[in-house]
């Protein structure tokens, strides 16, 4: 079965057939998302999309703001971009620090972190790189607590990654955030499944 790599209109279900399954679709996507989740230090967290995590979104964010196709048109603009297109991984990156006080302290010193990510595996380092739409570290310096980073692989690099058992080091590198995690086995196989 080819990857799929894009939603279009005939993949997303009427909303009000959605809402018969939506509690059914939101406990099966658990388990998906279970393995697609990487917490490196503290407070930062990568949820890697893939095309069923993005649909699952985009039926969410349709069912709950009720916009119709006119908003159907927005969320493909908006979430396609995030599904791996054959030879890539794709991460959103959240910052989730509850009290606004310390959350604003740290991300006023976190500009730029979005340039210093990497997967490290092998003989390889994958330098992530930052979504184009919108500049995520304003003029001031303060970084997004969202960040949307594509790693993009050589054929060699996915391959690597590929290998069962192999040791994947994801991190950054920035000096406020100098952080790093292994990604545990079902992690890795999951994402692993992202290339075409």
């Amino acid at each position: 079965m080819a990857l799929k790599t894009e939603i279009t209109g005939s993949d997303v279900m009427p909303m009000e057939e959605y809402g018969k399954i939506r509690a059914d679709r939101r406990k099966a996507m658990m388990p998906v998302k279970r393995n697609r989740r990487m917490a490196v230090g503290p407070v930062a967290t990568c949820y890697f999309e893939n095309f069923e995590t993005m649909l699952h979104q985009v039926h969410e964010m349709l069912y709950i703001e009720k916009g119709g196709d006119e908003q159907l048109v927005d969320e493909l603009a908006a979430y396609n971009p995030l599904i791996p297109k054959g030879r890539e991984l794709v991460a959103t990156v959240m910052f989730e620090i509850d009290e606004p006080v310390r959350r604003a302290n740290l991300l006023a010193r976190l500009g730029g972190v979005e340039e210093t990510m990497f997967l490290r595996f092998g003989d390889f380092e994958v330098t992530g790189q930052p979504e184009e739409d919108v500049d995520r570290t304003n003029a001031d310096g303060k970084a997004s607590s969202v960040q949307f980073i594509h790693f993009p692989f050589t054929d060699d690099q996915a391959d690597a990654f590929k290998q069962a058992g192999a040791q994947v080091v994801i991190g950054f590198t920035h000096p406020e955030y100098a952080h790093m995690a292994v990604l545990p086995e079902d992690t890795r196989a999951a994402l692993a499944g992202d290339f075409a």
